[in-house]
């Protein structure tokens, strides 16, 4: 009897090599009307070498209530899974029951082995027959024509991965139009196996593929399910604990999904995860379409370390760049918030001279990025305009105005683009619309641009339109477009009237940007006291005072004045009525031969003295790359030359650059009149 049961427990010893003790393995059928899950392709072969041969290594996998075994040599391992009854353990361990009869009260290894093969075939032929056929997300999404067709053929027959239902669905979602996709995302949220389909998303997302696990999230996040739900939620914290399974396709997909989703506690774990794992491998990418998905996705405020490895990175693959990623690394550098000036500069050139048939999307986020990137290339923004112009008549005019709106930002004046524009808008003002009048009013009067007669004509039609919509307009576009008139001397006196009302004035005062509105209605009466306005000449318009003016010393041109003129003959720093400050204003005789010194002016009677302003204009005074002046510069002097000055503009990065000596002889020829000096040249030249 004692050898009986010794024989029994040792049989029972070996059995337990492949059943882990300490915990109950059960097998649970998963919910929600879905067939049992259980792995195919088990080499029962291995399995008995494994028992034979006593592997105590086996690890066990209990996920979604399945049970999988896997052995360090990855002698029993599965291949998928398939729909089938699941065998409990004991049947799967022991096919038949121990036999006792033999004299040893020993299991034969050739009986085991021939249980098993039995067993084996038994099961395939059940799995056979009770296994649907997987099917992709590529053939689901060509097979169905809506999301609940999808969500139709999975509660019919559920086949694993669960992803592919959600991919399919995405990728059908991508070919409607929004009105359809709106409509198809509410039958699919009320649909009844969408909660299933969740469901078995969740309990898959320990075991399936890591791209499937990203792949399901992209495309549940772009079909618009809620951020804060459990599913979302669920499968975030899945990709944390996943991350280090991430390959390049991966880390491709898994930023492109950063980048679409808002920030969460759970994003910004992974967010950061993220960056630690591309700094890790960040030399490991080889496609230039990956490096720039993970650049764009790592955000403003990654380290600085960080952001100057992928800039390296990207240097290193400058040779592997297509056009299409020379256009698109504007945008990912200014997603990232990092100025490199040398990858700027090469996708510029690259940009410029493949500039023909490019989309003009792409232009437009070249130029928004080269603004937030505080990034000026004179040759790209000039390659952008011509090609623009030549190809004029293709584009609506409404694309034209945006791109010149994104020109002004950066103070530059496309010459040959803006004299289209002004022709072509005089002719077709319908297409103009209360927002697009007051963005082109202001594109024209800050680049101060006129184009020869047609000028006149085309701030007529401006005013014509805005005067339609006057009852429809705001109170601070209307303050805006008159503002933009003044700049350039035209005055419509409908629209003058309608902003001089009180309670638009009140409005304006008290809503809004106020210390905009007041500085802006302080340049509207000045220009209507000081130009040649047909009416509110006499205007008293009570206005809060604006903030004193600061006042930028000029030290170098100080000291040339002096060495010039001596001290006492011109003074700093002068405020002037409306508002105007001048650097330095000299009193010369009528001829401007003579500089009188200003203890002595009282003396000569005010028709002998010629008031000279000088100012001191830095380079952002002028349009870009021009020496052409600005709108509110252009105003200054029209208004200085009313009020009696002559007006001599000093640059002040040429004075800065030349010695005391050149700079002597540059303001003389500034200061005195040409006549003054060819005579005084002729005189020298006589003399000697």
């Amino acid at each position: 009897m004692n050898n009986r049961a010794g024989s029994f427990l040792w049989n029972l010893r070996q059995l337990s090599t492949l059943v882990p003790t300490g915990r109950t393995v059960r097998l649970y059928p998963l919910a929600f009307c879905r067939p049992n899950i259980a792995y195919s392709n088990w080499n029962r072969r291995n399995l008995l070498n494994t028992f034979r041969n006593k592997m105590h290594s086996s690890t066990r996998y209990l996920f979604q209530d399945a049970l999988i075994f896997k052995s360090e040599g990855d002698d029993c391992q599965t291949k998928g899974i398939s729909t089938a009854t699941v065998f409990t353990v004991d049947k799967l361990l022991c096919p038949r029951r121990l036999s006792f009869d033999s004299k040893h009260f020993l299991v034969s290894v050739n009986e085991l082995k021939k249980s098993f093969h039995q067993e084996a075939s038994d099961e395939d032929v059940l799995t056979k027959r009770r296994k649907p056929a997987l099917i992709s997300s590529t053939k689901l999404s060509q097979e169905c024509n809506s999301l609940s067709d999808v969500l139709d053929i999975f509660s019919k027959a559920p086949t694993f991965p669960s992803s592919n239902y959600f991919s399919a669905m995405w990728t059908i979602a991508k070919r409607m139009s929004e009105d359809q996709k709106r409509f198809e995302k509410q039958l699919m949220f009320n649909h009844p196996a969408f909660n299933q389909l969740c469901e078995h998303v969740m309990r898959e997302a320990k075991i399936m593929y890591f791209g499937d696990l990203l792949f399901s999230l992209h495309a549940i996040v772009k079909l618009g399910i809620p951020q804060n739900t459990l599913l979302v939620q669920t499968l975030l914290r899945m990709v944390q604990e996943r991350i280090n399974e991430c390959d390049e396709k991966c880390l491709s997909v898994l930023s492109t999904i950063l980048n679409t989703m808002e920030p969460c506690k759970n994003v910004d774990v992974l967010l950061a995860g993220l960056r630690m794992l591309v700094d890790e491998q960040v030399c490991k990418i080889k496609h230039v379409f990956t490096l720039q998905t993970v650049m764009r996705s790592i955000g403003k405020d990654a380290p600085i370390g960080l952001k100057r490895k992928l800039e390296m990175k990207a240097l290193k693959e400058l040779d592997q760049f297509s056009v299409l990623n020379c256009q698109h690394m504007f945008a990912v550098l200014a997603a990232m918030n990092h100025r490199s000036i040398i990858l700027l500069n090469e996708c510029s050139k690259r940009v410029t001279s493949n500039i023909h048939g490019c989309p003009f999307k792409i232009l437009i986020n070249i130029l928004q990025s080269c603004r937030d990137l505080q990034y000026i290339n004179i040759d790209l923004f000039k390659g952008i305009a011509d090609y623009v112009a030549t190809t004029f008549d293709i584009w609506k005019l409404k694309k034209v105005l945006f791109l010149l709106i994104l020109f002004e930002n950066f103070g530059f004046r496309p010459v040959g683009l803006m004299d289209l524009f002004i022709k072509k808008a005089a002719d077709e003002p319908g297409f103009l619309n209360v927002k697009s009048l007051v963005g082109i009013l202001n594109v024209y009067s800050s680049l101060n641009h006129f184009y020869k007669c047609q000028t006149h004509e085309f701030l007529e039609v401006m005013a014509s339109a805005l005067t339609g919509s006057l009852h429809h307009i705001s109170s601070e576009n209307l303050l805006n477009a008159v503002c933009s008139f003044c700049w350039m001397n035209y005055f419509p006196l409908a629209l003058i009237n309608q902003l001089l009302q009180k309670d638009i004035i009140d409005d304006l005062l008290t809503s809004g940007d106020v210390e905009r509105n007041v500085h802006r209605l302080h340049v509207v009466a000045t220009c209507l006291k000081l130009d040649d306005a047909p009416c509110h000449k006499d205007l008293d318009l009570v206005l809060p005072q604006l903030p004193p003016m600061t006042f930028c010393p000029q030290p170098k041109v100080a000291a040339v004045l002096s060495d010039l003129l001596g001290e006492g003959c011109f003074s700093q720093s002068v405020q002037l009525p409306h508002n105007y400050f001048i650097d330095f204003e000299i009193r010369m005789d009528a001829n401007r031969s003579q500089v009188l010194p200003f203890s002595d002016v009282d003396v000569v009677t005010s028709t002998d003295i010629q008031r000279v302003a000088v100012l001191c204009v830095p380079k952002s005074a002028y349009c870009l790359d021009s020496t052409h002046p600005k709108g509110y510069l252009a105003m200054k002097m029209r208004h200085l030359k009313i009020m009696g000055f002559h007006v001599i503009l000093v640059n002040n990065w040429e004075v800065e650059k030349l010695e005391m000596k050149d700079a002597v002889a540059f303001l003389k020829t500034k200061i005195y009149s040409p006549k003054v000096l060819s005579s005084a040249d002729i005189h020298l030249q006589s003399t000697c």
